[in-house]
């Protein structure tokens, strides 16, 4: 699993080509048949930029609570209705443990949007590329170094007229997506350091009337790093992302210091990180986090070269200094021009550079089915989950780890629960 590998992964399984004809007989602009796995917020908030953004109509819901799926019915009831749109058939409507089968085994299902606690990302993706169905997985594939592996092997068993991507929705936005070109082009000459931040707010706590201890650890996944990642893995990389993406190279190594300074609710995951991770050509990339109280969101990426700068915000200008200067506009506006103070969104739908993320990365999504030019983004997550993963563990083992020593290592997160009480 070094980096040749992975290239060699994704040259299988996620660049093969199919003819419009195989892609489910699907014509250009016909509808894509969506059913959504997990109905909390970011779930509902992506299937519903899908139904707005392009051709897809969501047609099936599944939660393992009843509560959510309700609220996920009645919303996408309205949608529907506002987009003339039929409802949902109650017969589409699964919840349970065993929902994610349930889903997958639908004839009435296209695509499956995977938006479930991290933990079971990987299962539940196992299960939706063997039905064959065009998948889009939310961040991150794997929590740890065992489930990271077993995505690997999931990517071979796409098949070539499935689809199937990972939510790094950040590298679509228009804002990046420019900068990203001139960053490749050499605008910044030999790049020499990058530094990094993610600095947001705690999340809310979800209270749930006569839940269990169980049902209390899903609803707030966002608090254990077994759920979740931790904040590196689960928040953070989409920041780790956007560096691996500029520099087209993971982390050899990295150090990492960190903790859990100020949280004292439930849960084990850390509320700060500072990491230094190494990569080809003795590239260092700073980045640090946090993740407690309230005090402002800011996130982005500097980048410094031999002949210049980038700046890649959330919010703010995304422009490059130096001998070659450039700063986005979309033609109406000035990416130069001091904006308000950057705004969080627990749902990942956030505005300023990231207004067009989603959207834009869905219609390429939906593109890739409609004519048939199917791709596989399996080992791209994997990889960057992986380079969080790597400076999580030094973080956690507070030594230098190198990506052969990670790669190596049987790191393995338990559920610690069994979900047949919550059948």
């Amino acid at each position: 699993m070094n980096r040749r590998e992975f290239i060699q992964t994704g040259i299988a399984c996620g660049l093969l080509l199919c003819k419009p004809s195989t892609a489910f007989s699907y014509q250009a602009n016909s509808a894509v048949r969506l059913g959504l796995l997990g109905c909390g917020n970011r779930g509902t908030t992506v299937a519903t930029s899908f139904s707005k953004s392009t051709t897809v109509q969501v047609v099936a819901l599944a939660d393992i609570f009843p509560d959510k799926l309700a609220l996920g019915r009645d919303h996408f009831n309205q949608l529907n209705a506002s987009l003339n749109r039929q409802p949902i058939d109650d017969k589409l409507l699964f919840h349970g443990p065993q929902a994610f089968e349930q889903l997958a085994a639908s004839q009435s299902v296209d695509l499956i949007q995977i938006s479930t606690p991290p933990f079971f990302h990987v299962q539940h993706l196992e299960t939706a590329v063997a039905s064959g169905k065009h998948v889009y997985c939310e961040k991150p594939v794997g929590v740890d170094v065992t489930q990271a592996r077993h995505a690997l092997e999931i990517a071979k068993r796409v098949k070539p007229a499935q689809s199937v991507d990972v939510g790094f929705q950040c590298r679509s936005a228009p804002p990046i997506a420019a900068i990203a070109e001139k960053i490749k082009a050499n605008a910044l000459g030999k790049i020499g350091s990058v530094a990094g931040y993610y600095n947001a707010p705690a999340s809310e706590e979800k209270v749930h009337p006569g839940a269990s201890p169980d049902e209390y650890r899903l609803r707030n996944w966002l608090w254990y790093r077994a759920l979740s990642g931790d904040i590196l893995v689960e928040q953070n990389i989409h920041i780790i992302d956007l560096c691996n993406w500029m520099l087209g190279a993971h982390p050899l190594k990295a150090t990492a210091t960190g903790g859990r300074n100020i949280l004292t609710h439930a849960g084990d995951c850390w509320d700060n990180y500072q990491v230094d991770f190494t990569y080809p050509g003795n590239v260092h990339f700073a980045f640090a986090s946090t993740q407690f109280g309230n005090p402002g969101f800011n996130a982005g990426l500097s980048l410094y070269g031999a002949n210049g700068s980038a700046t890649v915000p959330y919010s703010g200008a995304v422009a490059i200094t130096g001998a070659q200067p450039w700063a986005f506009t979309d033609g109406t506006t000035d990416s130069t021009t001091p904006t308000a103070p950057a705004k969080f969104a627990a749902n990942g739908a956030f505005s300023d550079n990231l207004a067009f993320a989603d959207r834009d990365k869905e219609r390429t999504f939906i593109d890739s089915i409609t004519t048939g030019q199917c791709h596989n983004q399996i080992a791209a997550g994997v990889e960057t989950a992986l380079s969080c993963m790597l400076g999580r563990m030094a973080g956690y083992e507070k030594r230098e780890v190198t990506w052969d020593e990670l790669l190596a290592n049987k790191e393995t997160y338990k559920l610690g629960m069994d979900l047949n009480q919550f059948t």
